[in-house]
């Protein structure tokens, strides 16, 4: 009985040890890492990239302009536009963190008083999740002049190759 509570408790661990890995692929669910999109307008979309746990900032804002620029070309489209961004965790916090609770009862004649600790720690490793959110407005021909519109193509190929 004692090895198999061992062995429970140990793939237990190593299964909390396992990370998501941050791949350039569609979501599969609203919190499974990857890419989704919803359009607002015929012109105008919500692209978000989740990535896994420890992925670093700059590969989720990557990720998130790659799939802006398949969308746009996909969509038979030249260049967008970002005109929203939002960079946020995507998921709870698992730094490690104590809680000291405490609790009575009365009965009767009876009473009795308890006093607990808590404590937590990430064992996956890397910090939170985050997310990349961009609204973006599609746009034909020639690209306007400014700091947030990018030629999709330029995008796909300089993105996709570090991909």
């Amino acid at each position: 009985m004692k090895r198999l509570a061992l062995a429970l408790l140990a793939a237990a661990v190593l299964a909390g040890c396992a990370a998501v890995p941050t791949v350039y692929q569609p979501a599969a669910g609203p919190q499974g890492v990857g890419f989704s999109e919803y359009r607002i307008e015929a012109d105008r979309y919500r692209v978000t990239f989740r990535g896994g746990p420890g992925a670093p900032p700059e590969q989720v804002a990557d990720y998130a302009l790659l799939r802006a620029a398949d969308l746009t070309l996909d969509r038979g489209y030249d260049w967008f536009r970002v005109v929203e961004r939002d960079l946020r965790q995507a998921g709870p916090d698992s730094r490690p963190r104590m809680s000291i609770g405490t609790g009575g009862a009365d009965f009767g004649r009876h009473s009795a008083v308890g006093v607990g600790i808590g404590t937590s720690f990430n064992l996956g490793g890397g910090g939170p999740p985050l997310a990349q959110t961009l609204e973006i407005l599609l746009g034909k021909g020639a690209a306007p002049r400014g700091a947030d519109v990018y030629d999709a193509r330029e995008v796909r190929k300089s993105a996709g190759a570090r991909i």
